[in-house]
């Protein structure tokens, strides 16, 4: 009899494991999903976390893990079946395998949305998690650290009750772990959390991450140093202070490097935490510019494409907004001709809005700057940009403040002329007022403009009385004889037939 007892809990038990290992297996797949949920798999794996066997609560976590990790439908579902209480206090209780299987429930349910995130840190996950992070083993490790990231990136608060758990400092010796794995999830993590807000970003400092994270930045494994540069980036976007610190941890000029890495997203991060420091200050961005960061950034625009590009784009801008002398670095690094084919090229007006914001900024400090824009042939760009139909509100706005803080500069007057004939009154007022301000001053400049019909174009315009264009015209006219206005004014040609015509002959 007792034989037969045994045989019925030895079958049972076959049954309960085969039954979570083909769910677990089933699970991975998302075509499964839908069936597994309308068979009401959630309350069968519920009671399974509490089996007496280890491996089928272990497979039970797992298969509830890739369930809700699926979507937040799914998640929501494991959040009320009350699921969350039973796994929390297994964390402390059971061996390392439960413990990454539990750990990973608990994120796939954070990940989907803050009130998900916030659940799991209303069932008292966050302490649970944080005494994972002190665990011998690093896979355990690993997924609380993952776990605590997925909580802290939503937003400011859940971010703060992580730091509040005690997780920076814990988080901080795992990036001194020997595994890589562990490295890129805990810099993951702080990432996470210091992107918030300046104070979230300094307990991070002061857990002492900054001199962890620099020691990493040439590692070979390029999924850590994704990790790395995007926390530092994450570190240094807030203040001027932090910037500073990020700086004094002498990254440069050993970060440049990595603009030219093969990993897109090493790249990136890279360009971002450049453009993260420069903007900050004209002291910051010089320091950059001496380290050569500007022409290697130069060659980063001319080598990537979209969203990898915009970075640089926009570091760019930010160093030639300034000063005087920091844009003529950014010109004479041909910052300029990067920027102006980045303008033309990219589809997206995004990136469009930043090339131009960016030239924009190059170009409105002096009347050098401005031909330096002028002679990339900028400006029917940035016109075209601005007039095109179907660009974004964006884009529009960047393109017509971009060609108004060049045009106020620029006296270079070959590549004005274009926009004489293109350019709607708006613009063309700043254009017609910069011929108005070159022309009495400069006779071959007075003789091309005839020759090159810009003469009778300025005739053309009708502008009303008393307005800064009518005004910008009077002075150009008055640079010539009244003859040769006369000569040039719509209708004039009409009227000497007419003379003609009414000429008697003295015979």
């Amino acid at each position: 009899m007792s034989r037969q007892v045994l045989q019925v809990f030895e079958q049972y038990q076959k049954s309960r494991t085969q039954f979570v290992q083909t769910v677990a297996e089933l699970a991975s797949r998302p075509q499964n999903i839908e069936t597994l949920q309308n068979a009401g798999v959630m309350s069968l794996l519920r009671p399974l976390l509490l089996d007496i066997v280890p491996t089928i609560q272990q497979t039970a976590a797992l298969a509830l893990g890739r369930l809700a990790n699926y979507n937040d439908d799914l998640a929501e579902a494991v959040v009320r079946g009350d699921i969350l209480p039973q796994l929390v206090y297994s964390l402390a209780e059971q061996n390392r395998f439960y413990k990454k299987a539990a750990a990973f429930v608990l994120r796939a349910v954070a990940k989907h949305s803050p009130q998900l995130a916030q659940s799991v840190v209303d069932c008292g996950a966050l302490d649970a998690l944080v005494i994972c992070l002190e665990e011998f083993d690093p896979g355990v490790k690993e997924s609380a650290a993952w776990a605590l990231g997925y909580i802290a990136r939503h937003n400011a608060e859940l971010a703060q009750a992580v730091v509040d758990a005690g997780a920076v400092p814990l988080l901080v010796l795992c990036i001194q772990e020997p595994e890589l794995s562990l490295k890129r999830i805990a810099a993951s993590a702080l990432s996470d959390i210091c992107k918030h807000s300046p104070e979230l970003a300094q307990t991070v400092v002061d857990a002492g991450a900054i001199a962890h994270l620099a020691q990493m930045i040439l590692n070979p494994d390029a999924k850590l140093k994704r990790q790395v540069f995007s926390a530092l980036s994450q570190i240094a976007k807030h203040s001027v202070d932090l910037a500073e610190m990020v700086v004094e941890a002498e990254i440069f000029p050993a970060v440049l490097t990595c603009l030219k890495d093969p990993d897109e997203y090493v790249k990136k991060n890279v360009a971002t935490l450049i453009r993260e420091i420069s903007k900050h200050t004209p002291e910051l961005a010089q320091l950059i510019v001496n380290a050569g960061g500007v022409a290697a950034v130069v060659d980063y625009v001319g080598e990537t494409r979209s969203n990898v590009r915009l970075p640089g784009i926009m570091m760019l801008g930010y160093v030639a907004a300034h000063s005087e002398n920091l844009a003529m670095a950014v010109i004479v690094s041909k910052g300029v001709v990067q920027l102006a084919i980045a303008l033309s090229e990219e589809p997206e007006d995004h990136i469009q809005a930043a090339a131009a914001w960016a030239l924009g900024q190059i170009g409105r400090h002096t009347p050098e700057h401005a031909k330096a824009v002028a002679v990339a042939n900028v400006l029917p760009k940035l016109l075209q940009c601005y007039l095109r139909a179907d660009a974004s509100e964006d884009l529009q706005t960047k393109s017509k403040k971009a060609l108004k803080n060049i045009l106020q500069k620029c006296v270079h007057l070959p590549a004005l002329e274009p926009l004489l004939h293109d350019a709607p009154s708006n613009i063309l007022k700043h254009v017609v007022g910069q011929f108005s301000k070159v022309l009495p001053h400069d006779s071959k400049a007075r003789r091309l403009f005839v020759t090159s019909g810009g003469l009778k174009k300025i005739q053309e315009i009708k502008a009303d009385t008393g307005t800064a264009l009518a005004e910008y015209i009077n002075t150009i006219n008055n640079c010539y004889p009244e003859e040769i206005v006369k000569y040039y004014s719509p209708g004039y040609s009409d009227a000497l037939l007419e003379r003609v015509e009414q000429y008697a002959p003295k015979v």
